[in-house]
């Protein structure tokens, strides 16, 4: 399928690329299909390209690569819709977004609301979470606190 994009121009999607988030993201419950774009390999990070809003594309990244990591529980009606993935057949995604502060703009990931993506069956959800009890870890301190 051939989709004109607002930041890629016109890409070709094979139908094996299309991701399907079967509920939508949070404000884009319309945008239901999605293709991924790589523009550096060696990043973590990820364009979530909508195939039904071609204005619509998302910068995610894996949350490791920000030194963060999740541990979730799933619930049965997420877990269906994923279809019962294997946990190794999960990708867990942060989506970036530009924030301004004092009128200084920085990217900042949306922690509350990761993406999970089943690899093999290739569908998403967004998993929102009431509440959020970060287990954060710093590391590579440059002296001791």
């Amino acid at each position: 399928m051939k989709v004109d994009t607002y930041l890629f121009g016109s890409i070709e999607v094979a139908p094996e690329k299309v991701i399907t988030f079967p509920n939508g993201l949070v404000a884009f419950e319309n945008a239901k299909r999605y293709t991924l774009i790589q523009e550096d390999a060696q990043s973590g990070s990820f364009t979530l390209q909508s195939l039904d809003e071609p204005g619509l594309a998302l910068q995610i990244v894996d949350p490791s690569t920000l030194g963060f990591q999740y541990e979730l529980q799933l619930s049965g009606a997420e877990s269906e819709l994923l279809q019962w993935p294997a946990p190794t057949d999960v990708a867990v995604m942060q989506v970036l977004s530009k924030k301004e502060t004092d009128g200084k703009s920085g990217i900042v990931p949306n922690l509350r609301a990761p993406l999970l993506i089943n690899l093999k069956a290739r569908l998403g959800l967004q998993k929102v979470m009431e509440t959020f009890r970060p287990n954060v870890t710093l590391s590579n301190l440059a002296s001791a606190v």
